[in-house]
């Protein structure tokens, strides 16, 4: 059987990916690549987003505070990501991203905010809402654990899932086979963690509802929903067998019936 045999430069590969939904903006630069500057209303909260999984973590808690903020779509199929706008505010060219006017001890400080968790812990610190305050370091600590373990783990491998599953390039069927097996394995997994987890307790801290679930919830949703990652002939939630985790539909089940989860799913809708 023949072996794989890379060319010297990633470049001669970049063909390779052509065809997958995303080849019209994949780049290996970052910044800006126009000048459009970004959109601004009246509110102290800027929010720049899309509504996809980590777009609707911050959507999401910005609805269970309850606080004023603007939200601007960002069409990352068209690019906006990459205006000079939003990379002033994100120079990773990802939403969400978000802009308190009113930040600082003194409440005159504009703070920009860029990756999805970090926007969750600034703002539940700042209204002192859904996190354990920050002398409790016990409770701290496990937020932090799940926080991260949402970033590092469950969300990217859903992504990377998807990715394989929905998006890549139809005639690359061996790829294909081998990315949906690899990530759909490992987000099983993950499932399976946060399953075992929620065996004993009603929320991800415990009795109290924070922004653990609101972090975590999402990417299930991307995996149960009708609407979710799919194909002509199949969805994830079939593909993956996602109802099994028994205390994990319990939890998502009354994750969902919350108004504002309703609500913050649809900021910044497609």
């Amino acid at each position: 059987m023949a072996s794989w045999a890379p060319p010297a430069k990633i470049e001669d590969l970049y063909a390779k990916a052509n065809g997958n939904k995303w080849a019209g903006i994949n780049r290996p630069t970052a910044g800006a690549r126009d000048e459009t500057p970004a959109e601004v209303g009246t509110a102290d909260i800027q929010l720049y987003s899309l509504a996809t999984p980590n777009g609707w973590k911050v959507g999401i808690l910005l609805e269970e505070l309850g606080v004023e903020y603007d939200a601007h779509v960002v069409s990352i199929m068209k690019g906006d990501q990459f205006s000079k706008g939003f990379v002033g505010v994100n120079p990773n060219s990802k939403i969400p991203c978000a802009v308190d006017r009113k930040g600082g001890k003194d409440g005159s400080t504009e703070v920009h905010l860029f990756e999805s968790a970090s926007i969750m812990l600034y703002f539940a610190d700042k209204f002192k809402k859904f996190v354990p305050p920050t002398d409790d370091t016990v409770a701290r600590a496990e937020l932090m654990n799940w926080l991260f373990w949402q970033m590092a783990g469950q969300g990217p491998m859903t992504g990377n899932f998807g990715h394989f599953f929905t998006y890549a390039p139809a005639d690359k069927c061996e790829a294909r086979d081998y990315g949906a097996s690899r990530y759909g394995m490992e987000v099983q997994r993950l499932c399976s963690v946060l399953d075992q987890h929620l065996e004993t307790r009603p929320y991800i801290l415990g009795e109290e509802y924070s922004i653990a679930d609101m972090a975590c919830f999402p990417w299930f949703h991307q995996i149960v929903r009708e609407e979710g990652y799919k194909i002509e002939t199949n969805n994830a939630c079939n593909f993956l067998s996602s109802t099994q985790y028994k205390n994990l539909m319990v939890w998502y089940e009354k994750i969902l019936a919350r108004p504002a989860v309703q609500k913050g799913i649809k900021v910044c809708g497609w």
